[in-house]
């Protein structure tokens, strides 16, 4: 076997590529697995996006890969490419701290199924990566509320990688790892995504297996892949989604991801709402998004103008969320180590969670119907929707999070709500989502999302895919990263 240096470029090329190269044998998995723990344990701390070392395992598993590739056993594109992922996954027999410190001697026996599954494929994980603790549950106030310490930005380490899957999210945007496994509840895939410049997807609610995750909200919870591309986000959710009794929310789905078969250009409707650039404040920011409006209007894609209706997504998405973080974490709120957590606003938000009665959880799930049965008429008249990831790019490290982040003009007034609600509303219908890197101010990136109804995964990272093509804004790197 080939023992040649690891270029660090090869953490830049796609995962095909990747395992293009080690069925070549230009390099061996070995030492790939090796280069790419030893970068991740180099300069995962750099960034905070490091909970946890996997080395020692994943040579060993490397060993293994190159052994069967010497018999000529392929497994798929992820063979051999290693992967890092979001610290609420288990990982049998090695800390799974959930970002907290109560949870910081936490092990548990199996692997997560969407980490079994990897394996099974021959994917090899060389890290645990941070997160903020309890993936946000209770509400923090400052970027620092996790046991790693606050996400730092490859593309600017004084500003937020975003939250809760920050280390995923800096760890592929700083070519720490070709892609990685996040979660989100509310946000806490698209939102990185965004700020850190890669491409996130997050699936159908019940396509991926939440099995050996730590829970936030049992209805909302989603696993889904952090890329450099929407065509990688395809291959990685292929091999993690799918039937699993072990999870009650599994939808019994298994997915394909095959472009191939999804309709022209012409024939896929985009809904969007250019209205919702009117509130922002910086100008380069509501050009960069005018300016990807028309890219997808310059691809062929019908476009068509639409709204979601008044209601108060937000509030139920917030008041579910809180209803079942106080079930999951009632012991421990009630045994007084919630008051470990690092941030107080979140200390406090857990403990009034407990406040909620069962008539304000059964109107926010009355909420929630309305919402779904809302995006099934929507989608009648368009296929897709796009709107900003985020109206911003991401926000300094000193900045509280419930600041106003003087990014909506006042005195501007909307004759609609646009899509402004999106990632609420989409979260409560457990809509499939991609967020993909469309421009760059002030030296940071803006994400745009892709959005479409249940088990449209494929039509999402297709449109994704179709647009980056024709793009490169995902094929940037972070000035500084080797």
């Amino acid at each position: 076997m080939s023992s040649k240096p690891i270029s660090p470029d090869t953490f830049w090329l796609s995962v095909r590529e990747i395992n293009a190269k080690l069925i070549a044998k230009e390099f061996d998995c070995e030492a790939l697995t090796k280069a790419a723990a030893e970068r991740l344990e180099k300069l995962g701390p750099k960034y905070n996006a490091l909970a946890h070392p996997l080395t020692k395992i994943a040579v060993k598993r490397a060993k293994e890969i190159d052994k069967e590739l010497k018999r000529g056993r392929t497994r798929g594109p992820l063979q051999g490419v290693p992967y890092g992922a979001k610290d609420l996954l288990s990982f049998g027999g090695e800390p799974t701290r959930w970002g907290a410190k109560p949870f910081e001697n936490q092990k548990f026996e199996d692997h997560a199924t969407a980490i079994l599954r990897l394996d099974k494929l021959g994917a090899i994980c060389v890290g645990k990566l941070g997160m903020v603790e309890l993936a946000g549950g209770g509400g923090y106030r400052f970027p620092a509320a996790s046991l790693t310490g606050p996400g730092l930005n490859p593309w600017d380490v004084t500003r937020w990688s975003g939250g809760s899957s920050s280390g995923s999210g800096s760890a592929v945007a700083a070519g720490l790892v070709p892609y990685a496994l996040g979660s989100e509840t509310w946000g806490s895939i698209l939102t990185p995504a965004a700020y850190c410049g890669v491409t996130g997807h997050r699936p159908t609610y019940g396509l991926v297996s939440r099995h050996g995750a730590m829970a936030l909200s049992w209805t909302l919870d989603k696993i889904g892949p952090m890329c450099r591309s929407a065509a990688d986000c395809g291959i990685v959710l292929q091999a993690i989604a799918g039937s699993d009794s072990a999870d009650p929310g599994s939808a019994g789905k298994s997915f394909y991801y095959a472009p191939q078969f999804i309709r022209p250009n012409t024939e896929i409707r985009i809904g969007f709402a250019p209205q919702d650039l009117d509130l922002i404040v910086d100008e380069e920011v509501r050009k960069t998004f005018t300016a990807t409006y028309e890219a997808f209007r310059q691809l062929g894609f019908p476009m068509k103008e639409v709204a979601l209706p008044e209601m108060p997504y937000s509030a139920a998405a917030s008041t579910i969320i809180a209803c079942e973080a106080s079930s999951i974490f009632e012991e421990l709120i009630a045994s007084g180590k919630v008051d470990q957590l690092a941030d107080q606003n979140q200390i406090q938000g857990l403990k009034a969670s407990f406040d909620y009665s069962a008539r304000d959880y059964l109107k926010a799930m009355r909420v929630r119907a309305l919402a779904q049965e809302m995006f099934r008429k929507l989608f009648e008249d368009v296929d897709v929707l796009l709107a900003p990831s985020r109206i911003n790019i991401a926000s300094k490290l000193t900045d509280p999070l419930d600041k106003p982040a003087g990014i909506t003009r006042e005195g501007v007034t909307m004759k609609n709500r646009g899509l402004r609600d999106l990632s609420a509303a989409g979260n409560l219908a457990g809509l499939p989502a991609l967020s993909l890197p469309c421009g760059f101010v002030q030296g940071m990136p803006l994400g745009m999302s892709i959005v479409s109804r249940p088990f449209q995964d494929s039509l999402v990272l297709t449109v994704g895919a179709r647009y980056q093509e024709k793009s490169d804004w995902h094929k940037r790197r972070p000035p500084g990263t080797e």
